[in-house]
């Protein structure tokens, strides 16, 4: 049976939940509702959720480690769950994006992003799939982290769900279909 692990970035805490940041727990959260299963919160470096869809297992991490030291539990996952590098996607919020963009791609730099950065160095490898979600850059100059860290405005939190329903419906094709037909039915076009 193939596996795959879906990694979702954000940091634990109450007080960045529905933040910017932590848009790879929301969307994660949301594969979970609508799979119908639960987060075990007491797991190894996170919440792990497991489902099977068409033959394939799926697991969904939720590291506890803060989005800057991701890697470890990535890395721990990957082992436990026998998951190929390949079959690994993380889900992680993209200022460079504008707000709902998807960017699926199976490699690459980290971006700025030190969830990335952190996963980068641990695995040692750049050449994993990852799905951008754009949260936009609108922020004054100095006021990035607050931006990041902040919640969605009222406009946004309009669509947010359905800009959530379309990265499920892409996660869903990374493990149906593969990574390139995914990036050609579900990155959002420029």
């Amino acid at each position: 049976m193939n596996s795959y692990l879906i990694t979702g970035i954000g940091n634990i805490g109450e007080e960045y939940d529905h933040t910017r940041h932590n848009i790879g727990f929301d969307i994660v959260d949301a594969c979970a509702a609508k799979w119908g299963v639960k987060f075990d919160n007491n797991k190894r470096y996170g919440s792990i959720a497991e489902h099977t869809l068409k033959g394939r297992k799926i697991t969904l991490l939720k590291p506890s480690t803060y989005v800057n030291l991701s890697g470890k539990a990535v890395r721990y996952w990957l082992q436990e769950a026998n998951v190929p590098i390949f079959h690994l996607l993380v889900v992680l919020d993209d200022l460079a994006l504008p707000f709902g963009t998807l960017r699926m791609k199976g490699m690459g730099s980290d971006g700025g992003h030190n969830g990335l950065k952190n996963i980068q160095e641990i695995l040692q490898s750049n050449n994993y799939p990852r799905l951008r979600f754009g949260i936009e850059n609108k922020f004054p100059k100095g006021g990035q982290v607050s931006y990041v860290l902040g919640k969605w405005s009222e406009e946004e939190q309009k669509t947010l769900p359905e800009h959530i329903t379309k990265a499920v419906d892409a996660i869903e094709a990374f493990c149906l279909i593969g990574l390139e037909r995914t990036m050609n039915f579900h990155n959002t076009k420029k």
